[in-house]
């Protein structure tokens, strides 16, 4: 019923910068944390930054200064500002979110389909 969508993924030069977006729709009663990771070819997925509900956010080290998380609560919609880019960042990146669908339920993880991120040298 519900489901995440990212875009904004692409090929980008070294020093150059990405925007991802990634938009939550369907039944939600509410979303607690969002967030992304990435995996990169031969390497397991690590979480790259997190956001919660009330805007803590944490970030990888190797992304810190460089990639700044937010959101927009109104449009159910995380961001991920990307600048700097190096080859190091290529990756499948996947939006993450926790969400209760119904009042009563409790809260359960859902991922989007990832966005593939390419950075040349």
């Amino acid at each position: 019923q519900v489901q995440l969508v990212e875009s904004g993924g692409g090929l980008v030069q070294a020093g150059g910068s990405l925007r991802l977006s990634c938009a939550a729709s369907g039944t939600i009663f509410s979303i607690n944390r969002m967030g992304w990771y990435r995996q990169a070819p031969g390497k397991q997925r690590e979480l790259v930054a997190l956001i919660t509900s009330d805007g803590n956010t944490r970030y990888a080290d190797s992304v810190k200064g460089r990639f700044t998380i937010s959101r927009d609560s109104a449009k159910n919609t995380v961001y991920l500002q990307m600048n700097s880019l190096r080859p190091e960042d290529t990756a499948v990146y996947y939006c993450t979110s926790t969400m209760t669908t119904q009042s009563w339920d409790v809260p359960r993880i859902y991922w989007g389909q990832g966005t593939q991120v390419t950075v040349s040298s």
